[in-house]
């Protein structure tokens, strides 16, 4: 059995935030409260540890009290999220690390505990959440991952041959979706937020 004792928690918050102007979207506020700190405070209770993956703006990520990892050097700038992956999985000291974008407030509060339960009964090695579109579609959340640490040396591979897809790096492991359309599961909970009218839409909810 998975305890959360064994789990990272690792916010994404290491892109260039281009459709939002630019702007540090884990800085921008949601509520009142800076994005990335909603979604640590958000995911604390369904870890371990945390740590944050950002790329500028250290001191500010720093304040909110837990480490702040950037983007490996050999991997250029804002390599995308696979890289926040890269980063979480070298400094976690857990048996396991799972991944949370900082644009998608409303993620599920059972969120880890659903992505354990299917690790461990998939026997699997990496857990992804999935979610149901508009469209009806089941589609999967890449950025949403739990995994094993032992995953390292894959992913450290797979960056420094060129790969950045997430999907195509998943593909290669024993991979278990899980899905999050039960009756009573918040259909907007994987809704990311690219500009900042879609933050303040999401405000109003």
């Amino acid at each position: 059995m998975i305890d959360i004792s064994d789990i990272t928690g690792v916010i994404l918050a290491g892109g260039r935030g281009s459709r939002m102007g630019g702007a540090d979207k884990g800085l921008q506020n949601f509520n009142s409260v800076p994005l990335a700190l909603h979604t640590q405070l958000r995911l604390s209770a369904q870890v371990g540890e945390l740590l944050i993956n950002a790329n500028r703006n250290l001191a500010a990520y720093e304040s909110f009290g837990v480490p702040v990892w950037p983007d490996a050097a050999s991997l250029g700038d804002f390599a995308g999220p696979l890289a926040g992956f890269l980063t979480g999985l070298e400094r976690a000291e857990t048996a396991f690390v799972v991944t949370v974008p900082c644009d998608t407030p409303l993620f599920p509060l059972d969120l880890v505990a659903r992505l354990v339960s299917a690790l461990e009964t998939e026997d699997a090695e990496i857990a992804m959440a999935a979610a149901r579109e508009e469209d009806g579609q089941l589609r999967a959340q890449p950025v949403f991952c739990l995994m094993r640490s032992v995953m390292l040396e894959s992913v450290v591979r797979f960056t420094h041959g060129g790969g950045r897809k997430i999907d195509a790096w998943t593909a290669q492991h024993k991979t278990t979706l899980v899905p999050f359309d039960l009756p009573g599961d918040d259909p907007k909970a994987f809704f990311n937020a690219n500009t900042l009218a879609e933050l303040h839409q999401l405000e109003k909810r």
